[in-house]
């Protein structure tokens, strides 16, 4: 069960959120060495870009024969480059033994991975460890598309800790190929900022692209919603790092990402300009609107036809003219330059919902028989 006050931990009270934007968390996938570990901080540190210094110590790898990380002996390497380059210093933890081991080595911030946020009972764990320490904590989404799990973790930490709770978006795993290592599914991110607005949001695109080629465009869109901070992994050769290498960039190359976003304000402070937004916004409003009333006259008519379907004794679903639907659709659609998949889920969504209207319809027309 979950105590305490968790929207204190997510309050403007703690840092994250009232720094320029965005605030970023580099460093490699994984801690290989001391010297690895202290020139890739130095020279992140040299960028000027990076607040936040991050290697893996323990590494939740798939399968058992892959780098799984150094673990406790890599701790001090943190340590020392915190010190000597002024980035504050996180790992990741999944065990309450690994939140020990960081509190002893007096590290300040962790995060916890998205295979560790899919288990309540692991988080809850965690969550106890954490309790009554200042650290910041980051909250990786959990690997499949479960709003409310993500939710569920982030409050549990916030119950215990008295540190900032930040939520890290880094993808969802998904079937089938795809440009993506793990799916965006931005929609999510953008449902947890509604759900809990206080909450600094992060997005991690490098395990969002899989590849160094996606970064720009994932950190680009970070910003485009909002988003109060980055983490993005940077190797000095990556080519050569033992975990990751194809989604790792070198500390310049990450300088030059970082140079070359175009971060949005967050607020509109230029009269003319959010005139001209609330006049937008007021046809969106009246768009919207026309939506509905034809979403409404659109079920309506479902209903008709569930109906006469029931005095036929026709089924409800005829795959034939469900083809037909999506294929005329999305003619129009190209016709009108809207995008495929972005039609094809609202296709897909009204026409559910049209048949469980037709089912209850016809549920109506029978209980009239009886």
């Amino acid at each position: 069960m979950v105590h305490g006050n968790p929207s204190a931990r997510f309050s403007a009270d703690h840092p994250i959120g009232q720094e320029k934007r965005p605030v970023v968390v580099a460093g490699p996938c994984s801690a290989e060495s001391r010297e690895q570990v202290l020139h890739t901080a130095q020279s992140l540190a040299e960028g000027g870009r990076v607040q936040f210094f991050r290697a893996g110590l323990w590494k939740p790898r798939t399968r058992p024969n892959s780098f799984e990380g150094l673990g406790e002996q890599a701790l001090p390497w943190l340590m020392e480059a915190e010190a000597t380059t002024g980035l504050k210093a996180i790992t990741e933890v999944a065990t309450p033994e690994h939140v020990e081991k960081v509190l002893d080595a007096g590290m300040s911030a962790v995060w916890i991975g998205a295979r560790t946020t899919v288990s309540p009972f692991a988080v809850q764990a965690i969550a106890e460890a954490l309790k009554g320490t200042d650290l910041l904590v980051m909250v990786k989404n959990p690997m499949h598309a479960d709003l409310k799990l993500w939710i569920g973790a982030l409050e549990r930490v916030a119950s215990c800790t008295r540190g900032q709770v930040c939520g890290l978006h880094r993808g969802f795993s998904s079937y089938g190929s795809s440009e993506f290592r793990n799916a965006p599914m931005w929609e999510i991110p953008i449902a947890l900022r509604s759900e809990m607005p206080e909450v600094p949001l992060f997005c991690d695109p490098s395990h969002i692209s899989g590849k160094a080629e996606h970064l720009q465009d994932v950190a680009q869109r970070a910003m485009n919603l909002g988003m109060e901070g980055l983490m993005i992994e940077s190797h000095p050769a990556p080519a050569q790092a033992l975990s990751d290498a194809e989604q790792q960039i070198t500390p310049t190359a990450l300088d030059q990402l970082l140079a070359q976003l175009d971060v949005p304000v967050q607020h509109v402070v230029n009269d003319d300009a959010q005139e001209s937004l609330d006049a937008l916004r007021l046809q969106i409003d009246s768009v919207d609107e026309q939506l509905l009333h034809m979403l409404d006259k659109r079920m309506t008519l479902a209903r008709e036809i569930g109906a006469l379907k029931h005095r036929n004794k026709w089924s409800l679903l005829s795959v034939a003219r469900w083809r037909d639907i999506v294929k005329s659709r999305l003619d129009w659609a190209s016709q009108m330059g809207l995008n495929h998949d972005f039609l094809s889920k609202i296709l897909a969504s009204v026409h559910e919902e049209s048949i469980r209207v037709q089912g209850d319809q016809a549920d109506k027309e029978r209980s009239k028989q009886a």
